[in-house]
């Protein structure tokens, strides 16, 4: 009674099943289901790539890695093994397997639950792109009605290429491009019959017969798909036995981390907030960076060195567990872009880029844009001002302020070069006053300073936090004829088709004139050739800068440029504690600078300074600001403005 009954249930079943099968197929002979529909404008996810401007792949950026490939690409071995074992019936039914279909329902119903789905090529890709992995009759009757849309709309090599574009071979390998990349390190067009066999018998079960899981397994199913090739006379008897034989090689490359991942990462925002996350993550455009990496090895390699001097330094003083940071940021004065940027020592334990994100005060850095605003207002680099003990009532809320050279020693009168080359603190507190605290804020807005800054007279002396991509697109300016150019990242961005999406638009203004820039590059050129930058001073062609030291030395700073390329270098602790006695922006982020420029700077091109129209060079005293005979003592050459 109850096989009679199983027998009545099995023939239920099927007569359902073909009932549903016919029904669908007129259906589907008469309209289209809306999936099929946007089939034809689907494009599968893929891999967004990220480049510099040197043409170097800094970082893949994916959900599924996925490289779709045109099945003309893919070799006679791989299609063939692919329908051996998924489908050997492929090139003959329109969508489904009526045989199978039945002798998979007779298994399920014994078994009393879905255990064989009896599903073509053609099925299976209907349920990947259309259809959940949820097991019941009503979507096996989708997906054969779909199935049968889809060989009415396309090719067999159509659907077997988006098939073989779109499954998943296991350890995060979508499609066969990736797949031949994840496990042999080439492209699917360059892998040979063993290989093909091998990534054909992972749909089955992507997870469990990776290779990259289990060897011994993936080795049985690959000889498991050679015996069905050979079956279907794809390849001889002696071809098989051959290939049985040869153990399974992987050439999988070990994890990499992106080349630059704090600039990476810059990019990666950039191009979401323009283009959204999904665009970024699977739409397989391709975005073009300003960033030189051949910079950018040098930058890492510059400060890894020299921060692991300092930490040996540190050492020495009896710092416990010294962790000092390092950021740098190098731009292209003519047009903004980034060449270079370093956020921090390591990446993999630290991925804040204090380059970009992290306000610390600039100490004497900041006082080139205060004498910037000086000679902006008709000062001359040999005005002098004087460098001598002074109070500031109520110029603090605690009450009156009176501030101290860092050197304790003052010089008297003296000229406004050698008050910044020798960066004097008073002199930088007068000039503040003499301007204005509001005038030196929007004037350091300007210049590319968008931090709030405190409108105090301590402001002089870098009290108020900025970030060191501010600072350094600051000091651009002066190289630059007075022109301030947005820092950027982007060039443009281009979809699968290699046509433009986006386009960076330069942002622009102008700062100051061209002669005032010219004047502050002569002066901060002093700072390297008579004061706190001496070490810098064996470097080739035009160069400049300024040097940076927070109270009690919890911050180092050298910001300085050549005459097409602005660099700045930030090293200090994180937790705002101290790098220890004496280290300065000389002695703790000048190395790291000087590394760095001395080798791009040889790079570049035309790393000299032209003088611009209205300007003239003449000899006086740098502390006097007298006219003087070139051999004289304390006699520099500098520029002015000439006069009518």
């Amino acid at each position: 009674m109850f096989f009679k009954k199983k027998y009545i249930f099995i023939i239920i079943f099927l007569i359902s099943i073909f009932t549903g099968v016919f029904i669908g197929a007129i259906f589907a002979l008469t309209k289209d289901l809306p999936q099929i529909k946007k089939l034809e404008n689907f494009i599968p996810s893929a891999a967004t790539k990220i480049y510099s401007a040197d043409k170097v792949l800094l970082a893949e950026l994916f959900i599924e890695k996925r490289y779709p490939v045109s099945i003309k690409k893919m070799p006679y071995y791989l299609k063939a093994a692919i329908v051996a074992t998924e489908d050997k019936k492929f090139y003959k039914h329109f969508g489904f397997d009526i045989k199978g279909i039945i002798r998979a329902a007779t298994k399920d119903i014994i078994a009393g639950e879905f255990i064989e789905g009896a599903s073509t090529i053609t099925q299976q890709l209907a349920k990947t792109l259309f259809l959940t992995k949820k097991k019941n009759l009503v979507r096996k009757l989708n997906e054969i009605i779909l199935s049968i849309q889809l060989e009415r709309r396309y090719t067999k090599n159509e659907i077997l290429e988006i098939y073989l574009n779109q499954v998943y071979f296991g350890s995060g390998a979508y499609g066969v491009e990736s797949a031949a990349k994840i496990y042999f390190n080439k492209s699917v067009s360059d892998l040979n019959l063993n290989q093909c066999a091998l990534i054909a018998g992972m749909p089955k079960s992507p997870s469990r017969y990776s290779p990259l899981n289990n060897k011994d397994l993936a080795t049985k199913r690959r000889n498991t798909v050679l015996f069905q090739m050979m079956q279907d006379k794809v390849i001889t008897k002696s071809r098989y036995d051959n290939e049985v034989k040869q153990p399974v090689i992987i050439n999988n490359k070990k994890k990499t981390y992106n080349k630059a991942p704090f600039f990476v990462d810059i990019v990666k925002k950039q191009t979401g907030s323009v283009l959204g996350s999904s665009m970024l993550y699977k739409g397989g455009i391709k975005i073009y960076t300003t960033l030189y990496y051949k910079y950018q090895e040098i930058a890492e390699q510059s400060q890894r060195k020299h921060i692991n001097n300092l930490i040996k330094r540190m050492q020495a003083k009896n710092i416990n567990n010294p962790a000092p940071q390092g950021a740098l940021v190098s731009i292209d004065t003519k047009t903004g872009a980034i060449l270079a940027m370093t956020g921090g020592n390591n990446y993999q334990k630290s991925s804040y880029n204090r380059a970009v994100f992290a306000k610390r005060q600039s100490g004497s850095a900041f006082k080139p844009i205060i004498y910037a605003l000086a000679i902006e207002k008709g000062l001359e680099q040999n005005s002098t001002i004087l460098d001598a003990p002074v109070i500031f009532p109520g110029s603090k809320k605690a009450g009156d302020w009176q501030p101290e050279n860092f050197s304790r020693k003052y010089s008297g009168e003296i000229t406004l070069r050698y008050a910044l080359v020798h960066s004097k603190n008073i002199p930088a507190v007068k000039l503040i006053e003499k301007f204005g605290v509001q005038s030196t804020v929007k004037f350091a807005k300007k210049l590319g300073i968008q931090s709030k800054l405190a409108p105090y007279l301590s402001l002089a002396l870098g009290s108020s936090e900025t970030t060191l991509v501010e600072l350094t697109s600051a000091y651009a300016v002066f190289p630059d004829k007075g022109l301030w150019i947005k820092p950027f990242y982007i060039t443009k961005i281009t979809d699968r088709s290699s046509a433009v999406i986006w386009q960076n638009i330069p942002v622009r203004h102008i700062a100051m004139s061209e002669k005032s820039a010219a004047i502050m590059s002569d002066i901060l050129k002093g700072v390297i050739t008579e004061g706190t930058g001496k070490k810098a001073k064996f470097l080739s062609g035009f160069t400049a800068g300024k040097t940076g030291t927070t109270n009690n030395y919890k911050d180092a700073l050298f910001i300085g440029f050549s005459s097409n390329i602005a660099t700045g270098v930030w090293v200090g602790n994180d937790n705002y504690s101290s790098l220890g006695n004496f280290e300065t922006g000389a002695k703790a982020a000048l190395p790291i600078w000087i590394d760095f420029m001395k080798k791009v700077v040889l790079r570049s091109s035309n790393n000299y300074f032209n003088i611009p129209d209205g300007i003239y060079q003449k000899n006086f005293d740098m502390i006097s600001g007298e006219n003087c005979f070139s051999h004289s003592i304390n006699c520099v050459k500098g520029l002015f403005r000439i006069k009518h």
